[in-house]
Parts: structure tokens; C-alpha cells; sequence
């Protein structure tokens, strides 16, 4: 287990649902990933990530709801600004799943 944080530290995090509108292959990357362009709706707006998500097509994420912390500084990956950090479990073939909501939920809803 981790350290305890209290109820407020992690209400400072900004985890949000988003729809992934673009994949671009990053042959540049050190690990296998894809560039992901995220739709968090009007308050957020569009957003990069970069994310080893390996398992899944480009198919598979057009269009997918994920979850995503929206307010870290932007990270550079090799040559993508990475402004987002998409969230996602290992299984146990160490695969990332991606956090999703089980239901069509509005862009940018905030999970509480």
C-alpha cells in the first residue's frame, strides 16, 4: 500500500471523461504507444496524450470514452507534448485496460 493522502489532496486531482477523436502511431517512442487526441468537452478542450496502450487497435480507441487526469504539466515524450495522463489497470499479462465510464456520460464530467 501507499502512503495516505487526505480527502483534499485528492480532490486537487482533476480526473475527467473523455473521447478519443484521433490515434497516430509514434514510431519515435522508446516503448511501443500511441499519440492520442482526447475531446474532454467545452470547459477542457481537445488534449494530447501519449499512452502504452498497446492492446488495443487504432480501431478499438476512435470514439472510446476514457478517464484521465487533465491537470498535470504537460510532459515531453521524445517529440509529443503530453498534456494528459490517461489512466489505466495492468492485468495479469501486464496489459493496460483503460478506465472508462460503463456509461455514456457528457465530455468533461468530473469523477467525484
Amino acid at each position: 500500500m501507499t502512503e495516505e493522502i487526505t480527502f483534499d489532496q485528492f480532490l486537487a486531482v482533476d480526473l475527467r471523461v473523455g473521447r478519443i477523436v484521433a490515434v497516430e502511431d509514434f514510431p519515435e517512442a522508446r516503448k511501443p504507444a500511441w499519440k492520442l487526441t482526447i475531446d474532454f468537452g467545452p470547459e477542457v478542450g481537445v488534449k494530447r496524450s501519449s499512452a502504452q496502450i498497446t492492446n488495443y487497435s487504432r480501431e478499438e480507441l476512435e470514439g472510446r470514452l476514457i478517464v484521465a487526469v487533465v491537470n498535470f504539466p504537460p510532459r515531453q515524450i521524445g517529440p509529443v507534448r503530453s498534456e494528459v495522463l490517461t489512466l489505466g489497470a495492468s492485468d495479469t499479462e501486464g496489459r493496460v485496460i483503460l478506465l472508462a465510464p460503463d456509461a455514456d456520460v457528457p465530455l468533461g464530467s468530473r469523477i467525484h
